[in-house]
């Protein structure tokens, strides 16, 4: 990353903002902070964070209900780090806008990981219909898959799935989210559905369906498109 990218984290406990402030100066990333939600609402609105980090356990309101709140303007990565571990805590997180979810206490290294894959990846899509993974170009327009330069064919619902998931590259989107956008509300328990499109695609696409390595399973949550 040429320029230097702001994060804000808003996080009540001292500590963490401490470490986190630490660890992301040393890769370069400038640091600023709210210890609640209504701080920072107003801080992500000022400063325009290039990613924001969010803890689910505010003083002022429930973390979810302000990540609801950030989605309906802020269109840059959150991602949540938080002491709460459950799956459904991780679902809730990720269907409501989080673009990815690490549990306290967590790994500095994995943390940096993720930050520079989310902001990478909203960057290189971010108006870009033409988008390359490896052996693999997707043209958002023509609806033209190529693998190595030869065309793959995709029937229209394999193509909306792997449009969704590859603008959405080093996200986890759940399953619910998926069947909700390409099938709609009346598919939401229908992951087995899910489970025999994904394969499809993975005989089409990937080296070794066996191990994907672009559509990756997130076990009991849902996928993720590359690393």
């Amino acid at each position: 990353m040429n320029e230097k990218k702001s994060i804000l984290i808003i996080d009540d406990e001292v500590q963490i903002r401490r470490l986190l402030e630490i660890s992301l100066s040393a890769y370069e990333f400038n640091t600023f902070f709210a210890d609640n939600g209504q701080q920072g609402l107003v801080a992500a609105a000022t400063h325009h964070p290039s990613l924001i980090i969010l803890d689910l356990g505010l003083p002022d309101m429930d973390g979810l209900k302000l990540l609801l709140r950030l989605r309906e303007w802020f269109t840059k990565p959150i991602i949540v780090l938080s002491v709460r571990s459950s799956e459904e805590d991780i679902v809730a997180a990720l269907d409501n806008g989080a673009n990815d979810y690490l549990t306290k206490p967590f790994r500095s290294g994995e943390l940096i990981a993720r930050i520079r894959a989310a902001i990478r990846s909203n960057e290189e899509i971010k108006d870009n219909p033409l988008m390359e993974f490896g052996s693999i170009t997707i043209d958002m327009i023509s609806h033209v898959v190529r693998k190595n330069g030869e065309i793959i064919k995709l029937t229209s619902t394999e193509f909306a799935l792997l449009a969704l998931l590859a603008s959405n590259s080093g996200r986890v989107l759940t399953h619910q989210f998926i069947l909700k956008e390409i099938w709609g509300y009346g598919y939401l328990e229908q992951t087995q559905y899910l489970r025999v499109f994904i394969a499809q695609l993975r005989k089409k696409i990937e080296d070794n369906p066996s191990k994907p390595v672009l559509l990756v399973t997130e076990s009991g949550i849902g996928y993720r498109f590359g690393n």
